[in-house]
C-alpha cells in the first residue's frame, strides 16, 4: 500500500476481516451507538427524542446493528424501569461482539490522537462499525463523534490502514 510503513501494513492485516454474505448496494448498513437508544427516552432533550422516535419506524429501511458495548453501556442505566425500556429497544437488532481487532483499532485511534483515553468506548463504537463494514454510524454524540474534524481524522486513519471509511451522522441525516 502506497505511503505506509510496515507497522501500518501489519495493522491493516490485523483489521482485515471478510464481509459475511453478499453486499447489497441498495440498503445501508447502519450501526447505532448508545446515544441513539438513550435519546429515545430522553425528556431533557425533546428535539432529539422526537427525531429518534421518528427514525425508529424507518429503521426497517436499513440493516441496523449495534455492538455488545451498547448493551453493556445501557445495562449501567441506574433507573431500573428506564434500563428495561432501553434494553427492549435492542430486541430486533443484530449484535456484533467486540473483538480484539476492534479493541486494537480503538487503541490505534487513541494513539493517533483522534480520541482520548476517556473516549475509549467511542473509539470502540467506531472500530466496531468500521470492522463490521457498516456504511453509517448513527450517533447523537456531537462532541466526540458527529463532528467534521473527528470524522476527517477517522477517515484519514482508516484510509492509511486500508480500511473502509464510514459516515458518522445524526439520525435526522438518514
Amino acid at each position: 500500500m502506497r505511503g505506509q510503513n510496515s507497522e501500518s501494513g501489519s495493522l491493516a492485516q490485523t483489521f482485515a476481516i471478510p464481509l459475511k454474505g453478499p453486499r447489497s448496494l441498495m440498503v445501508l448498513r447502519v450501526y447505532l451507538d448508545t446515544s441513539v437508544f438513550s435519546a429515545y427516552y430522553d425528556e431533557k432533550a425533546a428535539d432529539r427524542r422526537i427525531q429518534t422516535e421518528e427514525f425508529w419506524p424507518r429503521r426497517s429501511q436499513f440493516v441496523v446493528s449495534t455492538s455488545e458495548l451498547a448493551r453493556e453501556e445501557l445495562q449501567r442505566t441506574p433507573d431500573a424501569t428506564r434500563r428495561l425500556a432501553l434494553l427492549a429497544l435492542l430486541d430486533s437488532l443484530t449484535f456484533h461482539h467486540v473483538t480484539d481487532a476492534m479493541r486494537a483499532l480503538a487503541v490505534h485511534y487513541i494513539q493517533a490522537g483522534i480520541f482520548t483515553e476517556v473516549m475509549y468506548n467511542d473509539a470502540v463504537h467506531v472500530a466496531a462499525a468500521v470492522l463490521t463494514r457498516q456504511d453509517v454510524l448513527l450517533s447523537w454524540n456531537f462532541k466526540h463523534l458527529v463532528n467534521r474534524r473527528r470524522r476527517a481524522q477517522i477517515k484519514d486513519a482508516n484510509i492509511s490502514l486500508g480500511l473502509p471509511t464510514i459516515d458518522i451522522v445524526a439520525p435526522p441525516e438518514i
